[in-house]
C-alpha cells in the first residue's frame, strides 16, 4: 500500500525543483533581455524596482522619525560692551606685566607664558567680518583664541584668520558671537590639549596658573562685560592675584585680579566645557 506521506514529500520536491527551474529560466531570460532589448528589460523590471524603492523610502522615513533631531547649541550674547561694574583700574608695575614689541608682534609679558596680544577693537581686524558681524562687535571668541593659539603653538593666527576659520567651521553665532564649542574646536584644530576645569577654589586656580596652565574663561556680567565675554587667564603674581589677557581692553589686561572675583564672575553656562577651560603652556625651547 503506497505511503501517502512519502508521496506528498515527492510531490513537494518535484514542485520545488520545477519552481527553481522556472526561476533560473526567468533570470536567464532577463539577463539576455537586458543585453538584447534594454527597453523591454526596464519595462519588465519596473514594477519590482518601484516596489523596492517604496519599501526603502518607507524604511528611511521610519528611521528618521525614530531618531530625535539634535538640540541646537545654546548661544551666549558676546556683544562688545562696557562692564556692568565700572571701577578705577590700578595697573601693575611694568616689572610685573607690560606690553612690549618683539619683531612685528605685540607681547603681553609677566604671565605663565608671554602672550601675543590682539585687541578686537583695533585695526586691521576690527572691521573685518565675523560671519555677518564685525570682529570689533562680536569677535571676542576668535580674538581670545587667536592669542591662545599664537602664544601656545608655533602657528601665528590673527583674529581675522581665526574668525574666518570659525565661521567656515560653523562656530559663529550670528548676532551673538561664538558658539561655546569654538574653544575645544580650535584646540583640536591647532593641536592643543584642552579640558574643562571644574575646580572652583581660588587656591586651586592660582596653583594651576603657577604651575604652567593657561585658561580660556567665559565671563558673565561684572567687571569685564555686561553680557558674555571670552578672556585668557595667563598667570599669577607673587601676591596671589591673577593676570589676564582681555581681547577688548588693554587696561584690564594690565590689571591683576582677585581670583575670587574671577571665579565669581564666570558665566553661568555649564555646557561644552564652559565656563573655564585649561591648557598646559608650551614648554620653553
Amino acid at each position: 500500500m503506497p505511503n501517502p506521506h512519502k508521496s506528498r514529500q515527492k510531490r513537494s520536491k518535484w514542485i520545488a525543483w520545477l519552481l527553481l527551474a522556472l526561476l533560473c529560466v526567468g533570470i536567464t531570460e532577463l539577463v539576455v533581455c537586458a543585453y538584447m532589448d534594454p527597453a523591454l528589460f526596464q519595462t519588465l523590471t519596473a514594477p519590482a524596482v518601484h516596489f523596492i524603492d517604496t519599501v526603502h523610502n518607507a524604511g528611511n522615513k521610519l528611521f528618521q522619525q525614530s531618531v530625535s533631531p539634535p538640540e541646537p547649541e545654546p548661544t551666549i550674547d558676546q556683544a562688545a560692551s562696557e562692564p556692568e561694574i565700572t571701577v578705577s583700574l590700578m595697573q601693575e608695575d611694568p616689572k610685573v606685566t607690560e606690553f612690549c614689541t618683539l619683531s612685528d608682534r605685540e607681547i603681553l609679558t609677566g604671565g605663565t607664558v608671554d602672550i601675543i596680544y590682539f585687541n578686537q577693537g583695533e585695526e586691521p581686524w576690527a572691521s573685518q567680518p565675523y560671519g555677518p558681524d564685525e570682529i570689533k562687535g562680536y569677535g571676542c571668541g576668535p580674538t581670545a583664541l587667536a592669542m591662545f593659539v599664537s602664544s601656545l603653538t608655533d602657528c601665528i593666527v590673527t583674529p581675522t584668520e581665526m574668525a574666518q576659520w570659525a565661521f567656515e567651521s560653523g562656530y559663529c553665532a550670528p548676532g551673538s558671537g561664538s558658539y561655546l564649542s569654538i574653544v575645544e574646536g580650535a584646540a583640536q584644530t591647532y593641536g592643543l590639549q584642552i579640558q574643562s576645569w571644574q575646580e572652583r577654589s581660588p587656591e586651586a586656580l592660582c596653583q594651576a596658573l603657577a604651575t604652567g596652565q593657561v585658561f580660556v574663561a567665559l565671563m558673565g556680567p561684572g567687571h569685564f562685560t555686561s553680557s558674555g565675554h571670552f578672556i585668557l587667564l595667563r598667570g599669577v603674581t607673587l601676591q596671589g592675584t591673577v593676570l589676564v589677557a582681555d581681547p577688548n581692553s588693554r587696561e584690564r589686561s594690565l590689571t591683576a585680579w582677585d581670583p575670587e572675583l574671577i571665579l565669581s564672575e564666570l558665566s553661568d553656562s555649564r555646557v561644552l566645557g564652559a565656563p573655564l577651560w585649561c591648557c598646559s603652556a608650551r614648554a620653553s625651547s
